[in-house]
């Protein structure tokens, strides 16, 4: 049987078994042992224990359910509250005022709870009220959220950084310092057409006090430095190699745990619906991981991704041809699936095409993060659009050409990194 029959046989059984609504990790599972009884004489049962196994007795990955419970529990915290007030002081003097509010705040809570979908609905549950009483235009309220708050996914502790490193052996301390610049390079981006767009519409936005002294801006945002030296701690401890990412999340917990108690929002109950959440994510990631791993043997004894990386390698393409189609393949492939299921389900077959064209796995980790955020908010099942759309109450489209400028800004940022891609490697280079 060619190659071509059989990838199609596999794409249909697994869009099949996707579309039945069978849990993602069982699909992978059911494809990967499909590839094996029928085009594989390997022993089934043997491959797929010692697979799943193996990827699943790793200690990098026991950073994924420690850094999902640092975020469960200052998700139960004042934290939105507190980044509201300690932040709208200090942006009234800028163009576009309580707008940076949306980005920043964002910025901060994704770098504690890495997941977007948790940060549009914490920070927009508070601003979309606030900001909507105050006379700020809605499309913008709505557009700053739906692009800033898919920084959860590139501003480390990221989860899906962790589920990319597991899946294709790379180290998650690099990747989680690769992401720091480039989420930095977004933030710029977002505040940066914040400002220009309110310097060209003055007449749209409200007129806001900005008597505030120095020492009141300092009062009203000391509940912030916690968080703010807890998320520098973390990454500067990995950075430094102080901590490798598991030690790091750790102790985040631990502090995470003493902020919540410091602010008066730790209680019995608070504790386990916080622990009991981040059981049921972690399971649900470690199961997908597990299926993920078996799938990628599968794939390998059909010879599938050399064949692939080989037919790509014989067109020719140019880098910048490749990963422009990497780019659309996975916008496309993100409009109907999660980041994570996205980054499993092709890690297999698209890294040994990458390799070949001679990427780094690292750069293109980032790479491949930045377009997931871009399928966020892309219709028709962009996650961040649901939250915003049931914040808001408005339909799907209203929601997503409000975000359309921010999808923009994060091409601008994906080509900056491909033309400069010191972006994403100096810092892991100087660790």
């Amino acid at each position: 049987m060619s190659v071509a029959v059989l990838s199609i046989i596999l794409i249909v059984l697994l869009f099949a078994f996707l579309g039945a609504g069978l849990w993602v990790a069982l699909s992978l599972l059911g494809v990967g042992i499909a590839a094996m009884a029928l085009f594989s004489n390997a022993p089934l049962g043997l491959v797929m224990a010692t697979t799943m196994w193996g990827h699943s007795n790793s200690w990098a990955l026991a950073a994924l359910p420690l850094f999902i419970w640092m975020g469960e529990i200052l998700f139960r915290s004042r934290l939105s509250d507190d980044m509201f007030t300690g932040l709208s002081p200090w942006m009234n003097r800028l163009p576009g005022q309580l707008l940076h509010v949306n980005v920043f705040a964002c910025g901060i809570f994704a770098a504690v709870s890495g997941s977007s979908a948790a940060t549009a609905a914490t920070i927009g549950k508070l601003s979309i009220p606030e900001l909507s009483q105050r006379g700020y235009p809605e499309k913008m309220v709505i557009g700053t959220l739906a692009g800033s708050a898919t920084l959860g996914l590139l501003i480390p502790p990221s989860i899906i950084l962790i589920v990319y490193g597991v899946a294709t052996e790379q180290s998650i301390a690099r990747l989680f310092i690769a992401g720091v610049l480039p989420g930095l390079l977004l933030v710029t981006l977002f505040v940066g057409y914040v400002a220009v767009w309110a310097v060209l519409n003055r007449e749209s936005l409200p007129m806001e006090d900005i008597s505030a002294t120095f020492r009141e801006k300092l009062r009203r945002s000391r509940r912030l430095l916690p968080v703010v030296m807890l998320i520098g701690g973390v990454i500067g401890s990995i950075y430094a190699g102080i901590a490798s990412p598991t030690d790091a999340a750790a102790v985040g917990v631990v502090l995470a745990l003493v902020l919540s108690w410091s602010s008066g929002t730790l209680s019995r109950a608070s504790f386990v619906e916080g622990l009991m959440g981040a059981t049921v994510t972690s399971c649900m990631i470690g199961f997908i991981l597990a299926g993920a791993s078996f799938l990628t043997v599968a794939m390998g004894f059909t010879g599938i991704p050399r064949i692939l990386a080989e037919w790509i390698g014989g067109l020719g393409l140019s880098t910048f041809t490749l990963l422009a189609a990497l780019t659309v393949f996975f916008v496309i492939l993100g409009c109907f699936l999660d980041g994570i299921s996205v980054v499993v389900l092709t890690a297999s077959v698209i890294m040994p095409m990458v390799q070949q064209a001679g990427i780094d796995p690292l750069w293109f980790g980032i790479f491949l993060v930045i377009v997931v955020e871009m399928s966020q908010i892309t219709p028709p099942v962009g996650f961040n659009l649901f939250v915003l759309q049931s914040l808001t109450g408005r339909d799907i489209l209203t929601v997503a050409h409000a975000a359309m400028p921010f999808f923009a800004l994060m091409v601008v940022a994906l080509v900056l990194i491909v033309i400069f891609p010191s972006i994403v490697t100096y810092l892991p280079e100087q660790m």
